[in-house]
């Protein structure tokens, strides 16, 4: 059993990097497509598709997204909001990741979404990560 499935999807990414594999698979749920969406959005991620895996259960396949030096655009991961210590926030205190370079995936009533699609929205929600 595995008690936080979005911290293992982050390591999955993080691992799949350094290892220099194109691509990951994980588990699949609704949170977890939904964070990967808004990391293509920002360009962190080039795709994300649906599989079935050998014992039948549904599957992501995350393809990973390489700098023309060969590192992986995603330089850190951080999971806020955990099992154990969620992390709300409203609208107007939504903080900025490393100043603005980094993406806060938030998950709000409105889905899913990037730290600066809820400030345009003026919504706010449970902190997922950070990721630069």
């Amino acid at each position: 059993m595995m008690t936080d499935p979005v911290s293992d999807m982050l390591t999955r990414i993080r691992n799949g990097g350094r290892a220099g594999h194109p691509s990951i698979v994980c588990p699949a749920s609704k949170l977890k497509r939904g964070i990967a969406e808004v990391l293509i959005q920002e360009g962190y991620l080039d795709g994300v598709s649906d599989e079935v895996g050998e014992d039948g259960h549904p599957q992501l396949r995350i393809v990973l997204r390489y700098a023309d030096s060969g590192n992986l655009i995603i330089d850190g991961v951080r999971r806020i909001s955990r099992p154990s210590r969620r992390v709300y926030v409203g609208a107007k205190d939504i903080p900025k990741v490393r100043n603005g370079l980094g993406v806060a995936v938030l998950s709000t009533p409105n889905g899913v979404i990037s730290d600066a699609t809820a400030r345009e929205n003026n919504v706010g929600g449970e902190i997922m990560c950070e990721v630069w």
